[in-house]
């Protein structure tokens, strides 16, 4: 299910010991949003991207949103790049190497991810949250 608009949620984690309150601002990937999210940017400690890895154009649109949060979001935000619905192994165009090694170009953690039935959900903000740390 794709986003409209923004979606907010307040997710507490423990992480070395200590308790992190993330403020998660889910954004809408579609153009036409762009104007909204691009304000969400400003003041974010760090910006999970996320594609599909069964849509090719979702992938190739990261660049974009990274270009994105280059000219909107702090200078030292931390990024994190996921691809999402792994669990469609029959219909994944996208594969883990091409999108790390994309990742590790650009000096960004990679994560695949799987909503549907969690994996590495938890880790994607873990990670961002030690990233951030």
């Amino acid at each position: 299910i794709s986003t409209i608009g923004v979606d907010f949620k307040i997710r507490t984690i423990e992480l070395d010991g200590k308790t992190i309150k993330l403020q998660i601002w889910d954004t809408a990937g579609q153009e036409r949003f762009r104007t909204i999210t691009s304000s969400y940017y400003r003041g974010a400690h760090g910006i999970i991207v996320v594609y599909d890895v069964t849509d090719q154009e979702s992938f190739n649109n990261v660049k974009q949103w990274l270009q994105e949060i280059d000219r909107y979001a702090s200078e030292n935000v931390n990024k994190l790049l996921v691809g999402n619905k792994c669990d469609l192994t029959t219909k994944k165009v996208v594969d883990y190497t091409t999108a790390k090694e994309f990742a590790d170009s650009l000096g960004i953690p990679f994560l695949e991810t799987s909503a549907k039935n969690a994996t590495n959900v938890e880790q994607s903000f873990m990670t961002m949250a030690a990233e951030i740390k």
